[in-house]
């Protein structure tokens, strides 16, 4: 698992363009059959993608839980977001079963045990990306599809952000410990990122 570490924001503008990279860029995030996972000392998220091929993987896949969280299993104090920004899948979370289309959303639950995931089609797989945050209570595990997802419209074409945000783990839409994930959609013609990367003095 990849380790990132927290950046003094003064020492940041000292980085060199490939600096800047090694410490806030992921990439390789979708292997094939595998999980990725990244750790960042920011609030202890860890950011994680699979893209199962040819078979049903694990979450724990890869992962020492025990060694890097001290843990049975990866959920156990934690709580986790999963978009599916690839092709049709299914996730199973403790026996139950979820299809997730393109760009739908599963929040699970501290204290889910087993987690796996699997693509509706091995030439054309899902991609699961993922946010997880510490938890210290059990929610709902919810399914909420990209139609249901809270809409926000913000921007303007004139200014090149015109942008929907879709809420989805969020208070309005269902109860988490702390986590907090939404996917924004751009309208044609507008730009819109995190750079430069940075925080906000009000977290989770």
């Amino acid at each position: 698992m990849d380790i990132r570490y927290s950046v003094n924001q003064r020492d940041f503008k000292r980085y060199t363009t490939d600096e800047i990279r090694d410490e806030f860029l992921i990439t390789d995030l979708f292997k094939a059959d595998e999980v990725t996972a990244v750790y960042s000392h920011v609030d202890r998220m860890v950011t994680l993608g699979c893209m199962p091929v040819n078979e049903t993987v694990s979450i724990d896949k890869g992962i020492d839980c025990w060694k890097n969280f001290g843990t049975h299993y990866f959920l156990e104090r934690r709580e986790i977001g999963i978009f599916n920004i690839g092709e049709p899948g299914v996730i199973s979370a403790d026996g139950a079963e979820y299809k997730m289309g393109h760009e739908d959303c599963l929040y699970i639950t501290m204290g889910t045990k087993e987690v796996t995931f699997a693509s509706d089609d091995a030439a054309h797989p899902a991609k699961f990306y993922m946010v997880s945050a510490p938890a210290h209570k059990p929610c709902k595990t919810t399914f909420i599809s990209i139609q249901d997802a809270n809409k926000r419209p913000m921007g303007d074409l004139k200014t090149s952000n015109a942008r929907t945000i879709n809420q989805f783990i969020h208070p309005d839409v269902l109860e988490t410990c702390q986590l907090s994930m939404g996917l924004t959609r751009l309208e044609e013609g507008s730009v819109w990122n995190t750079m430069p990367a940075h925080t906000h003095e009000r977290r989770m």
